[in-house]
């Protein structure tokens, strides 16, 4: 009889985005995501200063691009923390940030994690919040983790509306959410996030007549999906504060 252990959902994710990492596919990220994350990062409204959450950073491209936006004030830099499951993913985000004085890695969970309650004043969330196998808990610790008045921005390229995207799910090692955009926007409401909306965001990147393409049917299919665009959601935490957490004394 065997006595190996099952794995958890967050160690099976770990497992997998440690193999991606290895694969070097960190870096592979930047080129597919670069245009729509950098027009996300405009509606972000980013002041140095400010404190911002990378999500799922992986290999720490986008955590970068924010250190650089809230960095140079006279009272002191921005901070953003990157934060990833996968341990190998944040090794290499650590090793490409050694100039960056105001980043920190730190491999955690979106079910719990691990930062103070009402610190940061704006998320970024890029092409992850699809993975965390309990999406409600997540949400409710970017709410416990937000600062009254934080602006919540998650970005996805895998959702309903977009019917392209669904041909890259059965190729996928791990399981995945598939909701509509209401049905998003449904799920932060209940979450007590306020200003919820979101939009579409058309990835404008030229793809080469010659590329060769794995996730899609057919190249016209990734023009597309491109076409469609990425799922962004916005949204922001109201004006209260998560109470710190109760501890017992023995």
């Amino acid at each position: 009889m065997s006595t190996d252990k099952p794995q958890s959902p967050d160690e099976r994710l770990q497992q997998e985005f440690n193999r991606w990492a290895d694969a070097g596919e960190g870096p592979k990220m930047e080129n597919h995501h670069l245009d729509i994350t950098e027009k996300t990062m405009r509606r972000m409204d980013l002041r140095p200063g400010e404190r911002v959450l990378d999500l799922g950073c992986g290999s720490g491209w986008a955590t970068r691009l924010l250190a650089r936006m809230v960095s140079d004030w006279p009272q002191g830099f921005g901070q953003v923390v990157g934060v990833d499951i996968s341990d190998e993913m944040i090794r290499q985000a650590r090793a490409a940030s050694k100039d960056f004085e105001n980043v920190m890695f730190v491999i955690g969970s979106a079910a719990q994690i691990p930062w103070e309650e009402n610190f940061f004043d704006k998320v970024l969330s890029v092409e992850s919040f699809y993975y965390y196998p309990d999406q409600d808990r997540a949400l409710a610790e970017l709410f416990r983790v937000m600062a009254p008045h934080g602006r919540l921005f998650i970005l996805i390229n895998l959702y309903k509306d977009n019917p392209y995207s669904l041909q890259w799910v059965p190729k996928l090692m791990v399981p995945v959410h598939v909701r509509s955009a209401a049905e998003y926007v449904d799920l932060l409401k209940a979450h007590a996030f306020e200003n919820v909306e979101y939009a579409q965001i058309p990835d404008d990147t030229p793809t080469a007549e010659n590329y060769q393409t794995t996730s899609f049917h057919s190249l016209d299919d990734l023009k597309a999906f491109k076409r469609v665009g990425a799922l962004l959601l916005m949204a922001s935490k109201p004006d209260v504060r998560n109470p710190a957490p109760g501890y017992t004394v023995y």
